[in-house]
């Protein structure tokens, strides 16, 4: 949404005597920007990665299976506990604004998580932001933000919002219950496939296996075509049990790439209901970015008011006042709140993104702004806009 709103005298008013304000904190310079820590709930999870014989992942270059690699099981813990002024060294090391998509110093190939199997959208998204990077597959996206805190990957490439599905709830989740940082966004064209065993025929199809959300994103082409409807975890998963089983009446919905990986023959492409079908992932590291203003920066943060009528109205306009673009917010219950005792109203975080680096003295003004009266605020990460369109 454009910022229009435009400060013409100290205070603009609107009914019921609602005003947005200059803060004094315009008239205050400061140039470090803090990146507060969460403590994290943590659990079991499962990496599935393949191993090699001196124990190491080889990132799931094998489709056959290997031993999951475990992650230890320490003290469970899973309400929020939003942590400010962090001993600065007990933070990670920061990255420049270019560092965050080179290799590795150390001339090994970056590893990067990702949810699926080989073969998945998030794999090609993951290729995409690092091109010579080795692909680590993981069965749930918990388990990717847990491998990279564990620092058995170097970065982790998970969905956050389809053009089509809208946003995944449970990666904004995941977001506060981990220490990560954002530090690139990639966007991904995702165009869908039908895709068949050696020999088999549209007219020989009775059923079609995929995710949900590639399933209905299909939905006038399967009508058509008459094919029962069945959903499983993942895309390039349902491609792989068609392959692995050699079913021949069941089909797949998945990736041109997925077809290759797994043998299969493509038997119709670009079968989405609609061309414009792009998926945001977000680029996730342990350290984060130093924000730059040599190119366009987009800056995630998320947030928590007080109950009461045009407080969101009053967090926005600290954006609008200073002409900063909001390109998404969502909002998410805040866990772990009891409900207000005079209704059945929660509590909510706000997730907002806005078109400017922490670089820019202008945005620090924003946030130092809505610190004032917000009960929490936290910077996820500033990093540089993905222009470009796979």
């Amino acid at each position: 949404m454009a910022a229009s709103i435009a400060a013409r005298s100290s205070a603009i008013s609107i009914s019921r005597q609602i005003t947005a304000k200059p803060s004094p904190s315009d008239r205050e310079p400061r140039s470090t920007v803090n990146f507060p820590q969460p403590y994290i709930g943590r659990r079991n999870v499962r990496l599935l990665a393949s191993v090699n014989s001196n124990g190491g992942a080889t990132g799931g270059k094998s489709d056959s299976k290997a031993p999951a690699l475990e992650i230890p099981n320490i003290e469970d813990d899973s309400t929020y506990d939003f942590v400010s002024g962090v001993p600065s060294h007990l933070l990670p090391k920061p990255l420049s604004s270019t560092q965050y998509s080179k290799p590795a110093s150390d001339g090994s190939r970056l590893r990067v998580a990702y949810q699926g199997v080989r073969g998945a959208y998030s794999e090609s998204a993951a290729e995409k932001a690092y091109q010579n990077c080795e692909a680590v597959p993981c069965d749930q996206f918990d388990a990717a933000f847990q491998a990279v805190e564990r620092w058995l990957v170097d970065r982790a490439v998970l969905p956050i919002e389809n053009s089509l599905g809208g946003s995944i709830h449970r990666n904004y989740d995941l977001l506060l219950r981990h220490r990560l940082h954002i530090v690139g966004e990639v966007k991904l064209a995702v165009r869908h496939c039908l895709l068949a065993n050696h020999g088999v025929k549209v007219e020989d199809l009775k059923r079609v296996l995929s995710h949900p959300q590639a399933l209905a994103q299909c939905e006038n082409t399967l009508t058509k075509l008459g094919l029962v409807r069945e959903a499983v975890d993942d895309t390039a998963g349902a491609a792989k049990d068609v392959a692995l089983r050699n079913l021949k009446d069941t089909g797949a919905v998945a990736s041109s790439a997925a077809a290759a990986i797994y043998g299969m023959d493509i038997l119709a492409e670009d079968i989405q209901d609609d061309c414009d079908n792009v998926t945001r992932f977000l680029i996730l590291a342990r350290e984060p970015i130093i924000p730059g203003t040599d190119r366009p920066f987009k800056t995630s943060i998320v947030f928590s008011l007080e109950w009461g009528p045009g407080a969101l109205f009053k967090a926005l306009a600290v954006f609008a006042l200073r002409q900063i673009n909001l390109t998404k917010i969502e909002s998410r219950p805040l866990r772990n709140q009891p409900l207000r005792s005079s209704d059945t109203c929660f509590d909510y975080l706000f997730y907002v993104d806005f078109e400017a680096s922490m670089a820019d003295q202008n945005a620090q003004n924003a946030l130092r702004h809505l610190k004032e009266f917000a009960t929490f605020l936290r910077v996820l990460g500033s990093y540089p806009l993905d222009t470009t369109m796979l």
